[in-house]
């Protein structure tokens, strides 16, 4: 049986530990709420203005309207890949499973970017880790987009992204980050942002729907929708519809970014939590062990001196 001394040192250990995560948890608790506050309150806005983006991207030919290069296609030659994680550790799985669903991606459609360049951008230092640690090339890493995202936090990496896709340094971006579906939930997910397609949009939209809760009934009151009908939409663009639909695109592609960086924020506080509130019932748990070892152990001492005092008082008798 290990001595009380040592057992002693350990309980202590353990309380300190179980201090600090606890902490953690309160922090992280709070962050958590603060985010997923802002991700939740953006989300109809996101969803109308993928609608819309989704809209533009419809405009047949014959509208004699010629739309902004973030709007066309062209040919896939280079391609960017945006893997969002966060920047400090102690979140379980967060960005393990971002990790895990990008190896996937990529193990999926070898064959479809064999013959494609390849680009990597890391937003968080665990990104940017993990893609230097498989020898990928970093273009760019854009730290410190976790806690509480502004909006104009969003303009350098969403203005790199744009000028490198005008500048044809690459002809197709792909995002791999969270998605927020619960405090006790987030599933990983690759995003196609460009070029903007009415599929690609599509998928996005279904995916960030959430199927019950209050946002999913707002959808409804609001009559967000989102079909093949919208190919008959029809708009007045003034004063001109070259300029606007340029700023507009940038507009809409920017809000589809900050929204994808938002909903990872909420992911990475809500995994986070989780972490450290299971970090704090195991260091009760361990303590609560120790505790009773410490018990039997000093008990046990306790009646080895009464025999030794019994037998020492029997031995002069």
């Amino acid at each position: 049986m290990e001595s009380t001394q040592n057992l002693k040192k350990r309980i202590k250990s353990v309380a300190n530990i179980n201090k600090i995560t606890k902490a953690m948890e309160l922090v992280a608790a709070t962050k958590m709420r603060r985010a997923q506050e802002i991700a939740l309150a953006s989300r109809p806005y996101a969803f109308t203005a993928l609608d819309l983006l989704a809209n533009l991207t419809l405009i047949e030919k014959s509208a004699k309207l010629l739309l902004p290069e973030l709007l066309r296609q062209r040919k896939i030659k280079k391609v960017l890949f945006v893997l969002v994680s966060s920047d400090k550790g102690l979140a379980g799985s967060f960005n393990g499973s971002v990790f895990k669903k990008f190896e996937q991606h990529m193990e999926r459609d070898k064959e479809k970017y064999k013959n494609e360049g390849k680009f990597f951008l890391a937003v968080g230092e665990k990104a940017f880790a993990y893609l230097s640690k498989k020898g990928l090339k970093v273009v760019e890493k854009f730290i410190e987009a976790g806690d509480f995202t502004e909006v104009e936090d969003m303009h350098p990496l969403t203005d790199f992204i744009v000028k490198g896709y005008l500048a044809k340094r690459w002809d197709r971006v792909v995002a791999v980050s969270t998605h927020f579906k619960s405090a006790l939930k987030q599933e990983p997910h690759v995003r196609k942002i460009l070029p903007i397609e009415f599929d690609s949009i599509k998928e996005t939209i279904r995916e960030l729907i959430p199927e019950t809760g209050r946002f999913a009934e707002l959808i409804k009151e609001q009559n967000i929708m989102f079909s093949a009908a919208a190919k008959n939409t029809i708009y007045t663009i003034e004063p001109s519809p070259r300029i606007v639909l340029e700023d507009l695109a940038k507009h809409l592609l920017f809000m589809q970014i900050y929204h994808l960086i938002l909903e990872a924020n909420a992911s990475e506080h809500s995994a986070r939590r989780m972490a450290m509130k299971t970090a704090s019932d195991n260091a009760l748990e361990l303590s609560e062990k120790l505790t009773l070892e410490y018990n039997k152990s000093r008990q046990a001492a306790i009646t080895k001196e009464i025999i030794e005092i019994t037998a020492g008082a029997e031995s002069l008798s």
